[in-house]
Order: C-alpha cells, then structure tokens, then sequence
C-alpha cells in the first residue's frame, strides 16, 4: 500500500491477520460470526448468525462460565475484556486454543448484554509456566476476583457435604487449577477423610484413620494450623520421608495442604495435588487460601445442618409407630413419612395402627380388628412434634378401652384441650386434625370419624379413584365438647384406601385441587402393589420428577408428608389388591336433611365414578336426574336420601344404575306442570332421558332408580 492511500477496511486487516470477528446480544440469544470467526470455531468458513447453544458447544465449558464472569468485571470496570476460549470438537477434544477481546456494554431497561469482540488463534503454554500460570483472562487479577466471587456463591449454596465436596472438586482455579483433591477431617486423634477427587476406589485406605503425630503433611497441618507447600516431588520427599513413599505412586509433582479453620479452631485440611510443578507465588497461595477458608465456613455450615436434620429426623422418626404385622388376612396396610418441612424439619404429622380389644370381628371371630389413624398437629416446631407424640400416646389408650371412633376423637379433642389451652391470654394455641378408621377386616367394613383432616380416597379396582365424603368435625383441641359422627364405608375386593396428611396434596406450590389431581393420576395410572404405590405417591411431589408438575402457589411452605394406604385382596387373595376386568363399580353416599348440600357432593361422586364413560351427554343427563331425585327428598318428605350408583360390565357392554332411596311411603306421581311451575318435571325428564326407570315400594319407604346403556361400541378398550 503506498503512502497517501486509503486505508483498508477493518474487515481486510483483521482477515490479513487471521483474526475474526464476532457479536453476541444476549437479548437475543444470538451470535453474529464472520469467515474467519466461523473458521476459528471449527464452522464453515462463511460468516453465520448462530444460536447461543451452538456458540457454546464448540467452546470447553470452564471457559464458557469464565467468558460470563469477565463480561461482568469488564462492565462493572467500564474496560475491555480478555479471554482464552479452548475451541472443541464433537467428540469433545480440543482442536485449538483462541484469545479473544472484547467490549461489553450494558442495557439496563432489557438487562441484556452487547458484546462486540475479536478471536484469534494462539499457542497454547505449557503447564506450569509462568505463562502457563498466567490466568486465562490475561489479567491475573481480575480473573482471581471472578474465580473467588463464583466459587464463594457455589459454596455459600451448597446444603450438604456431599454438595460442597462436588462444589470443591468442580473449581476451576485461574491457571493452575489442580489435579487432585482430598478434604481431611479429624475424629479424637486421627485423620480421617471426608472426600477426595481425581483418585481410584480405595487409594485413600492408607491415609484413613492415620495418627495425628504422623510424618505427614496433612497431619502437620492440623496440628500447628499452618500451610505447607510442597513445589517438587524433591521437596516433599526430604520433609516427609516416611509418608512420601505413600503419595509417590500417584505421579504428582507440586502440593499444596492448607488448615481448614472455622472460628479459631483447625477441623481439618485440604490437600490440592498438581500434575505439573507450581511455584505457588504469593498470588497463587492467596488464593488457595481464600478457597480453603470458605472450604472450611462451607463445610462447617452443611456439618452444622446435617447434624439438625440427622436430630429432628431421629425425633419425628422414634415417634412413629412400627405397622406391626402389616399382613392382615385378606388385607395389607403400607405407610411412609417424610419430613420436607423447613426450619427444623420436625412436625406434627404422625400415622398409626393399633390393634383393638379383643382382637375379633364383630361380626365374625378371628377378624383382627384394628384401627388407623392419621393426623396432624399445627405448626413445625419441637412443641409441635411434643403434643404429637402425646396426642398419639392417649389416642392409642382410649382406642385400646374398647371405645368406637367418635368417642375416641371426642376424648382426643379433650385431652389436647386441656393440653393447649393456658387462659384466653395463651398465644400459642393448637389444634391436630386426624382421621381415624376402625377397620373389620372379616366384614371388610371401616368406620370412620373425621376431625378436620381431608377425606380418604378409594382406588377401584379398575383404577377409577373416588374420594369418600365422610361426616366429620372440628379438628382436635379446638372445642372440648365436639362431636365427630361415624362414616361406615365397605372396602370391596380389589380397592385401596388412602389417608394422607396435606403435604402429600399441596407439596410443591399446589393448593387442594391442583394437588389432588396430581396425587389422583398417579393412583389411577399405578400398577403395582401397596408398597410401589406408597413410593410412586411419594416420588410425584417429593422426588426429581416432581419439578415439573409445581403449583400456582410456588411461594408456599413445604410441608411434612404422612401417607397409610389399605388394600383389600382381590379374588386371588395372597395381598394382591389388583383385579382385572371388575364387573361391577360403585358409590353410596348418604344424604340428610340438614345436609343439603351433600347433593353437590352425590353429583361430583358420580362424575367421578363415569370419568371414563364414553358419551358426556349421557354423563350428564345422569348427573341430572340424580340432582331432580336428591331434591325430591330434601324437598317433599321429611326422610334422609341413600344414593346407590352402579357401573356394571357385561358382554353386550357397560350399564349404569342410579338409586336413591328414602323412608317415605309417599310415592311420586307424573305431572302435567304449566310453563311457569318451578317443580313437577323430575319423573318426566327420567321417563325422557334415561333408557329403563321405576319406583319400587320398600318394607320401610321406596326406591326411584333408573338406568342408562353405554352406546354399543364406544366402552373402554380392553387390551
């Protein structure tokens, strides 16, 4: 070029210098690369728009993390930044070692990132260096400052020692990060180690439970509370003689073992092992002793936290009871606790089995009758955890005097009464709500009292799952004079119940009904025995998978999870509590006159025994004329309704029957009502709707029933 002549475009002279160019909007997601950016990244030579995904697959992933921290620096310090990008393969190798500079702005109102860099290819130093210590930013302070500020946030989250262990061995230490890791611990007068990286199953044997007066580097350590450095393999085999023959075979070349101390006092060290030698200058030690302090602040926190858990865990856990023979003729029983409060982790869910007095049937010898209970005293605290036990303690006394299950909540009511109540000026009230079951296993017949605790649910044996309204009260402790009714339910062959605490419901930001719909797809979709069962309930709201299924309500506190499930055999008997092919399904519900609003209840029962109906019309049409027979109860006598609904199989397909009957001798008669009437047309939309109906007299009343056939064809495939 002669003198005088315009100059090139930027372009040109970057290209004439195989250094390319690049753009990245993190508003976007995108980066825009030319040919020789694109070549460099082991793309066609071709300039390209790239997502962020692809740019980030063809860079090492330490270096990628790094890229963002220098972004940050570099804004905060209003400079350019400076990075070496190791480029890889498919397979994961790398094909070239990059530098890149660049400037980065800052959008506060998009809080989006616009980085405008270069990239050009570099020769990769050898370990241990000067240039190869020197920190991949090119400017070894600020790559410390983003080094300690990322790893002190990954320590700072870690909740366990297992957590801070992987944190610890995942650090990638600004130009000489190490090879080897081991974290020593000290139990009375010896070494133990707590964890340890980069070595093979069983290489840590000889330095287990090694004597603090050992000639020993890490033992020194924790003795006087003072690094040692050892640069060369020279250096630690004149200082440590004795042991160097232990550490030789690993084929290191520069050590490093720094105190962990937390409040003056030495609970251990940490071993960092080199491959190659380092000098460990006064940069490099500051920073390995930084690493060690939060080290040791990590893992005294996860210490501290795990010991609580282990305590409060230990508690709640010595207070639940052992099933006892889970093996009941004709019937198995399954329970699981888990403590996902926060705080303390110590609450008031508790479940029980108790065996009853006598140890009979009522209605047949040898039936082993026995009761379950499940509750859930307020609040997660030590208290909480304290009246549980005791409110479980006089639950199993009352049960075992022979009392029936309204009498022993309304005795449990008292007792925690008594227990709570210090004076109209007490501020720290408690109430539990529980459920309790007196189960006959000869008559397959449960008796249940409900203190403000969530009804149980029945899985069918075709899989179809109902929950069971049963009359209840108040919860426990809140009125010492309530009463809690007794709801008699048949477990049929075939059937699962579930009682649950309502952690198990609202685990995961769920509130009642979008908690119940995830607990009801697993048990409609399970196929497994009880004890699966109980594991597969417990994985969809406290497991990995439950992470995608959270709730509206994402700011709500866990809470403690208690779950009993009873299964009544099927026709094989052995425990199995799976049928296949059941041909008859169904519900009875009770409705009183000063309950109306049960009716609501009797429509949603049998919507939930049709879910898998094939016509909806016919769905609610039945759902209907259940709703007009209700009303004409409540509404035209002075009797209480008994609903009967029925799903019945056969060869020439499904047939539903709805019933209803009462004590009333009066009969309903078909009328003719005018435009305006408000009542008279129950009889005329079941004569129009349904396929075959009657009223049939009874010794006490009558019975109003009617049947609906699925349309041929259109039932549930069988495989």
């Amino acid at each position: 070029m002669r003198t005088g002549e315009p100059l090139p475009a930027v372009g040109e002279v970057l290209a004439a210098l195989a250094t390319g160019q690049w753009h990245w909007s993190t508003a976007t997601g995108q980066v825009t690369v030319d040919a020789e950016a694109a070549r460099l990244l082991g793309l066609p030579a071709e300039q390209a728009t790239l997502r962020e995904s692809q740019v980030r697959a063809r860079l090492h992933p330490v270096d990628w993390n790094e890229i963002a921290g220098v972004i940050q620096l570099a804004v905060a310090e209003d400079t350019l930044g400076e990075v070496r990008v190791r480029i890889m393969d498919e397979h994961g190798e790398v094909v070239r070692v990059t530098r890149s500079r660049f400037k980065p702005g800052f959008d506060p109102e998009k809080r989006s990132y616009e980085v405008i860099g270069t990239l050009q290819e570099v020769t990769e130093p050898t370990p241990g260096t000067p240039a190869g210590r020197r920190a991949v930013t090119g400017d070894w302070r600020r790559s410390r400052e983003a080094f300690l500020l990322d790893a002190g946030r990954a320590l700072a989250e870690a909740r366990s020692t297992a957590e801070v262990l992987r944190v610890a061995a995942g650090l990638s230490m600004p130009g000489f990060s190490p090879d080897g890791l081991a974290v020593f611990g000290v139990s009375g007068d010896r070494l133990t180690i707590i964890g340890h990286h980069g070595h093979q199953p069983g290489e840590e044997d000889p330095f287990t439970h090694m004597a603090l007066d050992t000639d020993y580097p890490a033992a020194e350590v924790v003795r006087t509370g003072r690094a040692v450095y050892l640069s060369t393999p020279e250096q630690y085999r004149a200082r440590y003689p004795l042991t160097w023959p232990l550490a030789a075979h690993f084929g290191r070349r520069s050590w490093a073992f720094l105190p962990l101390t937390v409040a003056g006092r030495t609970m251990g060290a940490w071993m960092a092992a080199f491959t190659y030698p380092v000098a460990f200058t006064p940069d490099e030690r500051s920073v390995l002793t930084t690493v060690a302090r939060m080290l040791a602040q990590a893992l005294s926190r996860a210490g501290a936290a795990e010991t609580q858990r282990e305590l409060t865990d230990g508690l709640q856990r010595s207070m639940m009871p052992t099933l006892g023979p889970r093996e009941i003729p004709g019937m198995r029983v399954a329970a699981r606790y888990v403590p996902t409060g926060g705080g303390l982790q110590v609450g008031g869910d508790w479940y029980d089995m108790i065996p009853l007095p006598g140890g009979t049937s009522r209605t047949a010898p040898g039936g082993g009758r026995f009761a379950l209970v499940i509750g859930d005293v307020q609040g997660h605290d030590v208290r909480a955890a304290g009246l549980m036990g005791q409110l479980r303690i006089a639950l199993r006394a009352y049960a075992s005097e022979g009392h029936r299950p309204d009498a022993v909540l309304s005795r449990a009511s008292r007792f925690l009464h008594g227990m709570t109540d210090d004076g109209p000026d007490s501020a720290d009230l408690r109430f539990a709500t529980c459920l309790y079951v007196e189960v006959d296993p000869a008559a397959a017949t449960l008796d249940i009292a409900r203190a403000g605790h969530p009804d149980p649910a029945i899985r069918m044996a075709d899989g179809t799952v109902l929950t069971r309204p049963t009359a209840g009260g108040l919860p426990l402790g809140i009125d010492p004079d309530a009463d809690y009714p007794t709801t008699r339910l048949t477990l049929e062959p075939g059937e699962t119940m579930l009682l649950c605490t309502d952690g198990l419901i609202e685990t995961g930001g769920h509130d009642l009904e979008t908690g119940w719909k995830r607990i009801r797809s697993i048990l409609e979709e399970h196929d497994g025995d009880l004890e699966q069962l109980a594991d597969a309930l417990l994985q969809a709201v406290h497991g990995p998978s439950s992470h995608h299924t959270t709730g509206p309500l994402a700011d709500r506190r866990e809470d403690d999870i208690a779950v009993l499930l009873l299964g009544r055999a099927g026709g094989g008997g052995h425990g199995d509590t799976t049928v296949v092919g059941p041909t008859v399904r169904r519900t009875v519900l009770t409705v009183a006159q000063a309950e109306p609003e049960r009716v609501a209840i009797g429509r949603q029962q049998l919507r939930e025994l049709l879910h898998d109906w094939a016509s909806p019309d016919q769905v609610d049409s039945a759902v209907l004329l259940l709703s007009e027979m209700l009303t004409n109860v409540l509404v035209h006598t002075d009797a209480d309704a008994l609903l009967l609904a029925e799903v019945h199989s056969g060869p020439d397909g499904r047939r539903m029957r709805v019933e209803v009957t009462d004590t009333s001798d009066d009969l309903p008669h078909k009328r003719r009502p005018g435009e305006l009437a408000s009542s008279g047309r129950g009889l005329m939309l079941i004569e129009l709707l349904a396929d075959a109906w009657g009223v049939d007299p009874r010794g006490e009343g009558k019975s109003i029933w009617f049947e609906l056939t699925e349309p041929e064809g259109t039932g549930p495939q069988t495989p």
